[in-house]
């Protein structure tokens, strides 16, 4: 006898499905371009700096026995000094001898080598990827009888996705953390039904105020903890007042958020020229790059750090308190919301202060970012913020979506941006894709709300 699943079931069976891939179809779709844009990346990497020693280190254990004689050889600067420095240690610490670091370029190493020939005899030369290129020790054996059998040791390269590098995946992460923490208010807004076009200006005001109050005001570059403190607080309240006046033309005299935002836009960039008089300001102290470029939580970003942190408390407060329930209601039905006791105009005007307030805090990362404040920040930034809102699933329609849906429509965009860039497509067509991406974005926002 066959049972056959009957049509009620199926129905629900396929319910649940469109329900899953509308929770987290975005989700989907990040992990799809992760993995598309991993396999053409696909390269040859040869491993630098700490990593390279691990592997060279790893290859001694295998090859050599305890108490072996090395010289360990490498260039110099950054990657080379850290090759040379964890290798050395581990050797020691494996019981190997190190003979001699020869650090620099070709003459160095010939010069070590020419050295230790006649000291005894070495069984491992162990070189970086950058020295084990260099020709001197082609025909060594030949050359100095001392090393005929001598290993010479090198990094091996292996297939990797440049895409999957830890170095790049840290990259777009700290590039797309402003875009992510004003998009943070951007959700607000647009779940309250309206828009806010002044984000990218403000970022720049912001920017702008506190690299200013900075240099004039607190000390300029030997300006102290509390003088950078004094210049982000200020830089980020007058953004809040940006804010607040904007939300304030739109729910007490009612003009369209479109016009009003518009007009604050330009109102911000130009008090931002005229704060700035047109140049940059960059008379800050080297400290003031902590929270754009240091990495304190091992080696995240510190501007990441700060986003993760934003976007766990906006979805707490989004999902759990009254206030997130309000911004959702209002939305839905700002009528229905008003008969059912929910303050409107409090809880829009809030959205725009908040909006406002976290486009100063962006202004200040981006400031911090580039250890300088100037008029031209956070251009277009406005139209990048509004896509990833939207990519994210946030309905312009008001009333639908989710904060945390915004960090994956901000990662959608950054990792598309990242991939083309690796994959060497120009701009110009980069900003063909993306346009692309925002219509499909808001074609399947309006397919779902026919739908719905």
């Amino acid at each position: 006898m066959n049972v056959s699943a009957s049509p009620h079931t199926a129905h629900r069976v396929r319910g649940l499905a469109a329900n899953m891939l509308a929770e987290h179809g975005m989700l989907l779709v990040l992990g799809l371009l992760c993995v598309f844009f991993s396999v053409v990346t696909l390269d040859e990497q040869t491993p630098t700096g700490a990593e390279a020693a691990r592997q060279v280190s790893g290859a001694l254990e295998r090859e050599q026995a305890e108490g072996a004689r090395l010289i360990v050889v490498a260039g110099r600067g950054g990657e080379e000094d850290a090759f040379a420095a964890v290798l050395q240690e581990q050797a020691e610490a494996a019981g190997w001898t190190v003979a001699a670091v020869a650090q620099g370029g070709p003459r160095e190493a010939r010069l070590a080598l020419e050295d230790l020939a006649s000291a005894g005899v070495v069984d491992v030369i162990a070189c970086s990827s950058t020295a084990g290129a260099w020709g001197v020790f082609e025909g060594l054996g030949d050359r100095l009888p001392a090393f005929a059998q001598t290993v010479v040791l090198r990094p091996q390269p292996s297939r990797w996705p440049n895409f999957l590098k830890t170095t790049n995946l840290l990259n777009v992460a700290n590039q797309i953390a402003v875009i992510a923490i004003v998009a943070i208010g951007m959700t607000l807004v647009i779940l309250t039904g309206g828009i806010d076009l002044s984000v990218g200006s403000l970022i720049a005001l912001s920017s702008v105020a506190g690299a200013r109050l900075i240099r004039d005001v607190c000390g300029g570059q030997e300006a102290g903890l509390g003088g950078m403190l004094l210049g982000a607080a200020a830089g980020i309240l007058i953004c809040g007042l940006a804010g607040l006046l904007s939300g304030g033309v739109v729910t007490l005299f009612g003009i369209p958020p479109f016009i009003a935002t518009l007009a604050m836009m330009l109102v911000a960039s130009g008090s931002a020229y005229i704060l700035a008089e047109g140049q940059s300001i960059n008379q800050v102290p080297d400290a003031f790059v902590w929270l754009g470029r240091g990495a304190d939580l091992g080696g995240l970003p510190n501007a990441v750090v700060l986003m993760l942190v934003l976007y766990g408390l906006a979805h707490v407060v989004m999902s759990r308190t009254t206030f997130g329930r309000y911004v959702y209601a209002v939305g839905g039905n700002a009528e229905a919301a008003r008969l059912s006791g929910v303050p409107v105009r409090r809880i829009v005007l809030s959205v725009y202060v908040l909006c406002g307030l976290l486009a100063g805090l962006g202004g200040i990362v981006m400031a911090s970012q580039l250890k300088s404040g100037a008029p031209t920040y956070g251009q277009m930034y406005e139209l990048y913020v509004i896509a990833a809102v939207v990519v994210g699933g946030t309905s312009l329609s008001g009333g639908e979506g989710k904060v945390l849906g915004t960090l994956v429509g901000a990662l959608i965009i950054a990792v598309i941006q990242n991939g083309m860039n690796l994959t060497g497509v120009e701009s110009y067509t980069q900003k063909v894709v993306l346009g692309l991406v925002i219509f499909a974005a808001v074609l399947l926002d309006r397919l779902r709300s026919r739908r719905g």
